[in-house]
C-alpha cells in the first residue's frame, strides 16, 4: 500500500469538489509564469530523465530563476526526450506504479507512444469538460446523456472522456454517462431507448463519426429533435459549414451553444477548449476569410480555443506551438509540432474591433461562456498538406465544397486529396469523394462537386487563386462508395491527404 497515492488522490477530489467554476477559472488566481518555474523546479527535482536531459545539455537548475531564464531552456520532443529514456524515468521519482492509467498515442507521426497518468492529473482536464458543460450546454441544470463515440481500448479518447464525465457527475451535475465506444449500432440503440429519458443527450466522439452517427440515424427515422442533441468533437479540424450542417440535421438552433471542440493530446490530455465565445468569432470568421488570413496567416481556419494557462501554457516559437503542464510524464516547453499561435484575450478582441466586430455584444448581455481566458488557434500538423503549383492546398479548403447545400446531401463529408501525375507527367489536383450509403455515382455529381470545390478554392486560397494557372485548377473527381477499401476502409482513422512521390 502506498499512502502517498491516496493522499494525492483525496487533495485532488476535495480540491475539485469544492471549487465552483468560476473561482477555477478566475484571471487573477495566479501567474502563469509562476506557475511554470514552480512545475519546472518539481520535474527537475524529480524526474530522472529531464535531470539527464538537462546535465546532458549543461544546464543547472539552480540557475533557471525567472521565466527569461525558463524560455531559454532547450525544448522536448519525442524524438530527444520520451524516445531516449526507459517509461519509469520519464515519471516522477522513477516510478511508473504511481500512475494508474496508461493510454497510447494514435502513432500518426511514428511508432505509438505510451502515456501514464494518474487520477490527480485527470482532474485539472475534467475543467476543461466542466466548462463545456456548464458553459455551453447548462448541464447544471438540465438532465444530461452523455455518449462516449470515441474508440475505447489503449487509445487516449475514449477512456479519458468516460473518467472526466463520470468526475462532474461525481460533483453534482445530473449527468449520466454510457460508453458505447464507436459501436454504429449501439449508439444508435441507446439514444433511441435511453435519450427520451434525459433533457438533452450529448454524442461525443470524432466529428466524421459523428455526422456518420447523425446520417445513419435520419435514415433510420431518427427523430434527433426532441432529443436537444449537443456534441463534442475532438482530433480534427472542421469548417463552420460543416458545424451548420450537423446542427441543421439534429435541429439545433444556437451554434455557439450546442456544440465544442476540444484541442487535445495523448500527451497531456486536453490543452484548450472551444467556448461560446471563440465559436462566435470563428463563425465571423468564416464569413469573412481575409480577416482570418490576416489575424492567422494562412488561407484557412484553425481551430480556435481558450485555455486556462495555470494549467498548460503555452508559448509559441517560429509558427509552432509549445506547452508546458503537468502530468504523468510531466512536460516542460515541449515541442508538439502542431502550427499554430497564441492571441491574449484582449488582443484578439481588439483585433476584432478594428474590423467592426464585436463577439461578446454578438452574445449578448449575461451570456455564458464569456470569460477571459488567453487563445491558441491551431492548424494541425503540416504533413496534412499538399503543394500544388507551389500553393499549398489545404483539406480544410476542399471541406467546404462538399458542405454546400447542393452538394452535401451526396457524400458523407471524407475525401482524399493528392496531386498525381498524368501519362505526361503533368501534376494534376484530384479529390477521391466518399458518396453517401446508396446515392449512385455520375456525372452530373461529379462535374458539380467540382465546380463546387473548385469555387470554395478560390475564394479560400488566395495562394491557388493566383498560383495555379486557371486552366489547371479544376480538380478531377472520383466518386467513391460507402467505405471503399482502398480510401476509406472502416474502422480506420481517416487521413484527408495522400503524398504524391515526386
Amino acid at each position: 500500500m502506498n499512502p502517498i497515492q491516496r493522499q494525492r488522490a483525496r487533495a485532488a477530489l476535495e480540491t475539485f469538489f469544492s471549487t465552483p467554476l468560476d473561482e477555477a477559472l478566475a484571471p487573477s488566481r495566479a501567474a502563469p509564469d509562476a506557475m511554470a518555474l514552480t512545475l519546472f523546479r518539481d520535474v527537475a527535482a524529480h524526474v530522472p530523465a529531464y535531470r539527464a536531459f538537462l546535465a546532458e545539455h549543461a544546464i543547472d537548475p539552480n540557475s533557471i530563476q525567472s521565466i527569461s531564464d525558463f524560455v531559454r531552456l532547450p525544448l522536448i520532443t519525442k524524438a530527444n526526450y520520451l524516445r531516449r529514456y526507459p517509461l519509469p524515468d520519464l515519471c516522477r521519482d522513477g516510478r511508473l506504479e504511481r500512475c494508474d492509467m496508461v493510454a497510447v498515442s494514435s502513432g500518426s507521426t511514428g511508432e505509438p507512444t505510451f502515456w501514464p497518468r494518474f487520477m490527480a492529473d485527470e482532474l485539472p482536464i475534467t475543467t476543461r469538460f466542466e466548462q463545456i458543460f456548464h458553459d455551453s450546454f447548462r448541464a447544471d441544470e438540465r438532465r444530461t446523456l452523455a455518449i462516449i463515440c470515441f474508440a475505447l481500448g489503449t487509445w487516449v479518447g475514449g477512456m479519458f472522456t468516460a473518467s472526466c464525465c463520470r468526475y462532474l457527475a461525481a460533483k453534482g451535475y445530473p449527468l449520466t454517462v454510457i460508453t458505447p465506444g464507436n459501436n454504429r449500432e449501439e449508439i444508435l440503440r441507446v439514444v433511441g431507448e435511453l435519450g427520451p429519458a434525459y433533457d438533452q443527450v450529448v454524442l461525443m466522439g470524432y466529428p466524421p463519426f459523428l455526422k456518420d452517427i447523425v446520417d445513419a440515424g435520419r435514415a433510420r427515422g431518427v427523430d434527433w429533435g426532441p432529443l436537444a442533441v449537443k456534441w463534442v468533437m475532438a482530433g480534427e479540424v472542421f469548417s463552420e459549414e460543416w458545424r451548420a450542417l450537423v446542427g441543421e440535421r439534429l435541429g439545433a438552433t444556437e451554434p455557439c451553444y450546442d456544440s465544442a471542440s476540444l484541442y487535445g493530446t495523448a500527451d497531456a490530455g486536453v490543452l484548450g477548449n472551444e467556448t461560446p465565445l471563440s465559436i462566435c468569432i470563428r463563425r465571423w470568421l468564416a464569413a469573412h476569410p481575409e480577416v482570418a488570413a490576416e489575424l492567422f496567416g494562412e488561407a484557412r481556419l484553425p481551430t480556435l480555443v481558450q485555455y486556462d494557462p495555470l494549467s498548460r501554457m503555452f508559448e509559441q516559437q517560429e509558427g509552432t506551438l509549445l506547452f508546458t503542464g503537468d502530468n504523468g510524464i510531466p512536460l516542460v516547453r515541449y515541442h508538439i509540432a502542431d502550427a499554430g499561435g497564441l492571441f491574449g484575450y484582449t488582443e484578439l478582441l481588439d483585433a476584432l474591433a478594428q474590423h467592426g466586430f464585436d463577439p461578446v455584444a454578438e452574445l449578448g448581455p449575461g451570456a455564458r461562456g464569456v470569460r477571459r481566458l488567453p487563445f491558441v488557434y491551431v492548424f494541425g500538423r503540416s504533413h496534412f498538406t499538399v503543394s500544388y503549383f507551389g500553393a499549398n492546398i489545404y483539406p480544410e479548403n476542399v471541406t467546404v465544397g462538399l458542405e454546400q447545400p447542393e452538394i452535401r446531401e451526396w457524400v458523407t463529408g471524407k475525401f482524399v486529396l493528392e496531386t498525381p501525375e498524368d501519362a505526361d507527367h503533368n501534376r494534376y489536383l484530384a479529390v477521391a469523394v466518399e458518396l453517401a450509403s446508396e446515392v449512385p455515382a455520375d456525372d452530373t455529381k461529379r462535374r458539380a462537386i467540382a465546380q463546387s470545390i473548385l469555387i470554395q478554392l478560390r475564394r479560400l486560397n488566395s495562394e491557388f487563386a493566383n498560383y495555379v494557372p486557371a486552366e489547371r485548377q479544376l480538380p478531377s473527381i472520383t466518386l467513391r462508395p460507402l467505405g471503399d477499401p482502398e480510401y476509406f476502409p472502416l474502422g480506420v482513422k481517416h487521413r484527408y491527404t495522400r503524398k504524391t512521390s515526386a
